[in-house]
């Protein structure tokens, strides 16, 4: 199983819906970076994706983006397989 690291806050409805999601398409670990306790990785998070909201999500090196973006690309069929290593 490829790495999922999520960058999230303490509380952020849209971070536990990615991560419901993600747990349900049979990831077991995500690795959480909590930018609200840590602004050096806020910074981190932004000059990686170019983006401010939460969540930002990468599997391995894809940036997959927020929620929105998580279940697009389940709708669409292309998570399991990203998550499979394809």
């Amino acid at each position: 199983m490829p790495k999922v690291v999520m960058y999230s806050t303490g509380y952020c409805p849209y971070c536990d819906r990615a991560e419901r999601l993600l747990t349900q398409r049979g990831v077991t670990k995500i690795e959480k970076i909590r930018v609200d306790l840590d602004p050096a990785e806020r910074e981190i998070m932004m000059e990686r994706t170019q983006r401010r909201t939460v969540p930002q999500i990468y599997i391995d090196d894809y940036h997959v983006g927020g929620f929105d973006d998580l279940a697009a690309l389940d709708h669409a069929g292309k998570l399991i397989p990203l998550l499979n290593g394809n």
